[in-house]
């Protein structure tokens, strides 16, 4: 299953790389990593999704707190987060193509269902720009295949995921958490061990 793990990090040379070769040791795959300025100074946030089994989140959890670069590790799901995703798609819509310069109109229609932007407009080619969800951005993709456009380029910034605040019952209720509120409180960072004194 896909774990998404948000992590504050201080930022220095190499903090990447570590967190890379962490993962590479635990034989875990990363689907994606995101990272980025956070709200604290000198510290970046990492957007981290990873497939592993549904047991190894505590352990993921706790290597990177092995850390000492890592200031902060969270693990968030679907419904106790906004996850978002970025994508351009750069799709062929130049004369020579089947539809000719009638398939611009048809690519900006796709884009107006899935709620896209036009971004960039050449003679041979047209760029989507997209926000979402990964199942919304993998709707639009299969369409435009689907409908006979060749797409050129993609780019994914992968994942970025941010809990949700604290809200009143009715609002969950609309958000479709049956259970009400959902544990927004952050998990504790493991307490060091300890040995004991030799006499």
């Amino acid at each position: 299953m896909l774990h998404t793990f948000v992590a504050l990090v201080q930022d220095k040379p190499g903090v990447l790389t570590r967190v890379a070769s962490l993962f590479r040791r635990l034989s875990i795959n990363i689907v994606s990593l995101t990272v980025g300025e956070s709200e604290q100074p000198d510290t970046s946030r990492m957007t981290i999704v990873c497939e592993a089994p549904e047991t190894a989140a505590d352990r993921i959890r706790a290597s990177l707190y092995k850390l000492e670069i890592t200031v902060d590790v969270d693990e968030v799901s679907r419904s106790e987060a906004v996850i978002r995703e970025l994508c351009l798609i750069k799709v062929a819509a130049g004369p020579n193509e089947p539809a000719g310069l009638h398939s611009r109109s048809q690519i900006f229609e796709l884009a107006n269902v899935f709620r896209a932007r036009v971004v960039d407009l050449a003679p041979e080619s047209i760029m989507l720009e997209m926000t979402g969800g990964s199942s919304k951005i993998e709707g639009l993709i299969q369409v435009l295949r689907e409908s006979g456009y060749t797409i050129l380029e993609i780019s994914r910034t992968g994942r970025m995921a941010m809990r949700r605040g604290l809200h009143t019952s009715r609002v969950l209720k609309a958000l479709g958490l049956a259970n009400g509120s959902p544990d927004t409180k952050p998990k504790p960072k493991p307490a060091a061990k300890t040995l004991p004194d030799e006499d």
